[in-house]
């Protein structure tokens, strides 16, 4: 029987590499919050995208897929009713998804309402799929596995980025349900990041970005899960995985925010910006290519102004001309 007892087993995972990834993510969190206070509405224009791209990726990692992109974004706002098994369970993770997302803050992980994610998941196929254990062992582990959790998180102790983690492995090893046990395990990940003020999820797809790594996904799973019955499992690879996952959608999340205040600013300033921010030279040629909505005799302009004013040093001629911002003027 597995022991659910996180107070000493985290203590061996905090790593160089997982700490340097913690405080990474924590920066980038105290960068966009302030952000997100102010532009939060604007960031919500992904939002549309996010959702399809998470209902997709998360359901597609189990083979389950829908026909046409055309179909599944449909499905995905709820514009149509599913057809298909397929797409009985897409809709069914959609709300799901949705739900989290919304209510997040009023949906605590305990065993009844795991139970009632996974019915609601089931929902559109019928038959009592979803919404019961396998078995009463099931119904007691889960029921022991939330409450330690609520209790290490109550400690203040435990970095939550570390204990999701181990949260979810074990939920994935225990495989409480006869169905849907992956699908879950994402939609928890997702429910304990929120709780815990990770919301990037909003802005940036957690499942896509899981998706496009799906054999480390695998492997890190694999290697955790070996003697997790003996008590003697490794959490580290699979931990390190999820952190690293969070860490990517921040630095796409801060990527996103760069491109929106780089909009905001005139187009003579995002050139200049750009040469800027650009370690050692630029060409003409990249500058256009970064700024396609931004005309060649603007960039042209701009450049000279820059030029004449000793705010940006031209190099070469003709065909094989580059720029640098004046070294002397680097903050």
């Amino acid at each position: 029987m597995h022991e659910y007892d996180y107070r000493e087993k985290w203590k061996g995972l905090l790593t160089p590499d997982i700490v340097m990834m913690l405080t990474q993510i924590h920066e980038y969190k105290g960068e966009q919050n302030l952000f997100l206070r102010v532009k939060e509405n604007d960031l919500l224009s992904f939002a549309d995208i996010v959702r399809i791209q998470s209902v997709e990726a998360s359901n597609r990692m189990e083979g389950i897929c829908v026909d046409t992109a055309e179909r599944l974004r449909k499905l995905v706002k709820d514009k149509t009713v599913p057809r298909t098994k397929n797409e009985e369970k897409i809709a069914g993770y959609r709300d799901m998804w949705n739900m989290i997302r919304d209510n997040y803050e009023h949906i605590p992980p305990k065993a009844a309402i795991i139970l009632q994610i996974h019915s609601d998941l089931y929902k559109f196929e019928g038959c009592n799929i979803g919404g019961s254990f396998k078995d009463e062992d099931c119904s007691r582990s889960v029921e022991t596995l939330c409450r330690t959790f609520q209790e290490t998180l109550g400690t203040e102790v435990v970095d939550p980025l570390v204990l999701i983690p181990m949260f979810v492995l074990d939920f994935l090893c225990m495989h409480p349900f006869e169905n849907g046990n992956e699908r879950m395990g994402r939609l928890l990940m997702l429910l304990l990041l929120y709780r815990s003020g990770y919301t990037v999820g909003r802005y940036v797809s957690i499942e896509k970005l899981m998706e496009s790594t799906e054999q480390a996904y695998d492997a890190s799973l694999r290697a955790s899960s070996l003697r997790w019955y003996e008590n003697d499992n490794d959490y580290k690879p699979f931990v390190k995985y999820v952190i690293m996952i969070v860490l990517s959608a921040y630095e796409e999340c801060s990527s996103k925010i760069n491109w929106m205040i780089m909009n905001d600013k005139s187009k003579t300033d995002r050139v200049r910006s750009l040469i800027q921010d650009t370690p050692g030279m630029i060409t003409k040629a990249e500058i256009l290519r970064k700024c396609p909505d931004i005309s060649q005799i603007t960039v042209q302009r701009t450049l000279a102004d820059l030029v004449a004013s000793g705010k940006v040093v031209k190099i070469g001629g003709g065909r094989y001309t580059k720029y640098e911002w004046a070294k002397d003027l680097q903050e």
